[in-house]
């Protein structure tokens, strides 16, 4: 199983981990947090040395109830990190986290390689388009409504196989407008409560049906502090064990925030794998 990131064939029979960088005031973990561009540096090269493949840039907050942030506005924020991290790691993987067309094309026109759309198309018409023109990965995630509103949709009589349906949708939309690489991303507190987050992780191996990669992202999220009772900051140990349980069950993307850890998992996984 690979994807092509411009000319690079990227194995993903042994996983691959994607740390995230987002560059809004406003995410709920690492908000504001890298503010100028020698944190970005700083904490691009930290991810790239620890052992990230990706790293997946983000300009507008996905969280529940996000504050909306124009197309101009987002654009402004990603293009000028895209070109900054590729001046001094040109051999970085950089992934665009937007569902706007024109603001992935904008990133993809700066050395971008891959499109990581939370709305798999559904928020903007013309964004299979766009990644069908450039040939990169598509990164398609199951969400309903927008950011504003998904908590409200949180609505299914059997979550699993309404997921695979939707997906099965989408990968017949993309493979029409020609797009060759596609990734699965189950939408992990997008338009689900607590409670069918974990249900959605109980089945990730019937996702294996798809024959596509699948990429899991729990990191720091609700599903793990809320059930332990803790906060974003403290919940790096549940990542890492939804982390692990997401790799037994066929996850072939962890995105992290924390890349040291995930690239752990990976490794003792494999080890574990290698002995059956």
């Amino acid at each position: 199983m690979t994807i092509n990131c411009r000319g690079n064939l990227i194995d993903l029979t042994i996983p691959k981990v994607m740390g995230i960088l987002n560059v809004t005031p406003n995410s709920f973990y690492d908000g504001g947090k890298y503010a100028n561009d020698k944190a970005l540096l700083n904490q691009a090269e930290k991810m790239l040395e620890e052992g990230a493949t990706f790293i997946d840039i983000g300009a507008y907050s996905s969280k529940p109830s996000a504050e909306f942030v124009s197309e101009a506005e987002e654009a402004e924020r990603l293009v000028p990190v895209v070109q900054l991290i590729l001046q001094h790691f040109p051999e970085a993987l950089i992934s665009v986290d937007t569902f706007r067309a024109n603001v992935a094309k904008a990133a993809l026109e700066a050395g971008a390689c891959i499109v990581n759309d939370i709305a798999a198309g559904g928020l903007d018409e013309q964004m299979m388009q766009t990644v069908a023109d450039f040939q990169v990965p598509y990164i398609m995630m199951h969400m309903k409504g927008n950011p504003q509103t998904m908590q409200s949709l949180a609505q299914y009589n059997n979550i699993t196989k309404e997921v695979l349906f939707y997906f099965s949708e989408k990968i017949a939309q993309a493979r029409s407008f020609g797009i060759n690489d596609l990734i699965v991303d189950p939408g992990f507190g997008f338009a689900k409560t607590t409670e069918q987050n974990f249900e959605l992780l109980a089945n990730l191996e019937l996702f294996d049906r798809l024959e596509l990669p699948i990429l899991v992202g729990v990191s720091r999220k609700s599903m793990i502090y809320k059930t332990l009772e803790t906060t974003a900051e403290f919940a790096l140990n549940g990542t890492t064990v939804l982390n692990t349980i997401a790799l037994q069950k066929g996850s072939t993307i962890l995105r992290v925030h924390d890349v040291k850890e995930a690239v752990e998992c990976v490794k003792l996984h494999q080890s574990l794998m290698a002995k059956n």
